[in-house]
């Protein structure tokens, strides 16, 4: 295993509460977000055609033969856009196979440098080296013509999967579904698991009767993630019923779990979020199901309201998937 360093929260003890704030407030001027509780609204902002990941699908695509684009690139309206698993490959040829050519390689890795954070793209290649062997063996596609109309690169494979569309499909954050994990059953070694820990640390504020509403028995199917718009019904506890305090821990969570992605994505989902009702009409669910080692430190939590699914499936291991946007 590549042994890289990654800035992993679980490489150190288990936080107190000093030191879980000063972690999401990193978190937040890391990621550029602004606040969800009172403040003023965020500005609506997404990436463009122009943003440095959708300039590489850009090049990526320019420099694919005829051959190629018969193998990796479709219709913006193929199908296999839409399908989300946490372990497919969307073409066949990987990364690292003699299909690609080292520029065209090199556009790839620039393409999903550019769609994260500097800690979510160290954090990112460990994971893959860890679950598939590293980078080269994920696989790639285009749908679409980047620079003529809309346009979509989509990156898949084990416990991964990350798009860049210059916002080519609307109203969708992260150009729609988005998927992560990590295949490391042990906690304390889990590239993930700090975000359970930052999602706990609610639970940890709540009372009993909060407690009781937000801890239920059995989580639904991870990729359930569809959006409900205003008039859907959530699990678990509303935020926007929590103290000032609770609200708060709740936001950084949001500001913890976003942080491994890029500014422009982020950004976007903030305002999709508030565009939905923000906290207020969030609701926070932990699941009794999964409880590794029997410690209630739930493992498996879900955040989610009209405009808004984030399922953390932590146990066996993580996976995780995404939805943010206005559909529903």
């Amino acid at each position: 295993m590549n042994q890289r360093e990654v800035n992993c929260p679980d490489c150190h003890p288990a936080l107190d509460r000093r030191e879980f704030v000063k972690l999401v407030g990193g978190a937040a001027v890391a990621s550029g977000v602004l606040p969800l509780v009172g403040g003023a609204r965020p500005a609506t902002a997404a990436p463009t055609p122009n943003s440095p990941a959708e300039t590489a699908v850009k090049r990526f695509y320019d420099l694919l033969s005829y051959k190629q684009r018969q193998t990796v690139c479709f219709p913006f309206d193929h199908p296999l856009r839409e399908k989300i698993s946490a372990n497919w490959h969307i073409t066949e040829p990987a990364i690292g196979d003699d299909f690609y050519t080292g520029d065209q390689r090199q556009a790839i890795q620039d393409i999903l440098r550019g769609v994260t954070s500097e800690d979510g793209y160290r954090r990112f290649l460990r994971q893959m080296e860890d679950d598939a062997g590293g980078f080269d063996q994920y696989n790639v596609a285009v749908f679409g013509t980047p620079g003529s109309g809309k346009f979509q690169w989509e990156m898949t494979g084990r416990h991964l999967t990350v798009r860049a569309d210059g916002d080519s499909v609307s109203g969708a954050a992260f150009g729609g579904p988005i998927i992560y994990g990590h295949g490391e059953s042990d906690p304390s070694k889990n590239l993930f698991h700090y975000q359970t820990k930052a999602a706990n640390a609610v639970f940890e504020a709540l009372d009993a009767p909060q407690r009781e509403a937000a801890l239920l028995e059995n989580a639904p199917a991870e990729s359930q993630v569809p959006l409900q718009g205003g008039s859907g019904k959530f699990p678990g506890i509303a935020v926007g019923s929590l103290s000032a305090d609770q609200q708060e821990l709740a936001e950084s969570v949001i500001k913890v779990i976003l942080a491994p992605y890029r500014t422009e994505d982020v950004d976007e989902a903030l305002a999709t979020l508030k565009q939905g009702g923000a906290l207020e009409k969030l609701h926070m669910a932990f699941y009794r199901t999964g409880d590794l080692n029997s410690d209630q430190v739930w493992d498996i939590w879900r955040l989610e309201g009209p405009s808004f699914v984030w399922h953390f499936r932590g146990a066996p291991h993580v996976h995780t998937y995404v939805n943010i946007g206005t559909g529903g």
